[in-house]
């Protein structure tokens, strides 16, 4: 199966590096050069966030995950947490292995709380499977922006999708991006399109591509012709 996992690995050089590897784009490029916001582990947003199992000492009821990392995940829960708070947490998403494993609360703000992993290597290998699932089949996004030559240049990975919209808006008008890298989209949609029109008449070109953009992108010109 080709998949395709971003995340922070170390080959001895001290740098930490992305790698991907799927059908649709190969690169690898240091990791400093490839945030938007530096982090040591990227998140991916979900287009449609998918449930979650919480339970806790008196209470266990359904969630949902705004983003994911290997690290750990923003949670949208009525529910009231307190910052420290251990949960116990279970999710499958794109036919990924189970995970079910202990998170900590380390933020909330309204009703999304912030939540770090407390894993063990088996538990990082299954939430690396889920990553690589939902960035395959396009069911979550990562935008990054790094630079090129001095000029700034988007990366759009997995799904170009309405989740999208704010770090685009904000790479686009905020870090003077010039150029969009699509070569690793694997799904995208009517308000995805939508975003690389405006992008378009704001003098950004549109570089690399995957053929499922391309034929989407096609289509979608060849439907305002």
């Amino acid at each position: 199966m080709n998949l395709v996992w971003v995340g922070g690995s170390n080959d001895g050089d001290g740098c930490d590096k992305v790698r991907v590897n799927a059908s649709f784009m190969h690169f690898e490029v240091p990791l400093a050069e490839f945030t938007l916001e530096q982090r040591r582990h990227q998140r991916v947003r979900f287009g449609h966030p998918p449930p979650i199992m919480l339970g806790s000492a008196g209470w266990f009821g359904e969630a949902n995950i705004e983003n994911l990392s290997l690290s750990g995940l923003m949670i949208r829960c009525t529910q009231p947490v307190t910052i420290g708070q251990i949960l116990g947490c279970e999710f499958s998403v794109a036919g990924a292995p189970l995970v079910d494993l202990p998170i900590q609360v380390v933020s909330r703000l309204g009703d999304v709380f912030g939540a770090r992993f407390m894993a063990g290597p088996l538990s990082q290998i299954l939430i690396e499977e889920t990553l690589l699932a939902v960035m395959e089949n396009g069911l979550a996004s990562l935008l990054t922006v790094h630079d090129r030559g001095g000029q700034k240049v988007m990366r759009i990975l997995g799904g170009l999708n309405a989740a999208l919209h704010n770090d685009f808006m904000h790479a686009q008008t905020r870090m003077a991006v010039v150029e969009i890298d699509l070569a690793g989209v694997s799904r995208v949609d009517a308000a995805g399109l939508t975003l690389c029109r405006l992008a378009l008449q704001q003098g950004v070109t549109l570089g690399a591509q995957s053929p499922v953009f391309t034929a989407a992108w096609l289509q979608d010109q060849a439907s305002r012709a």
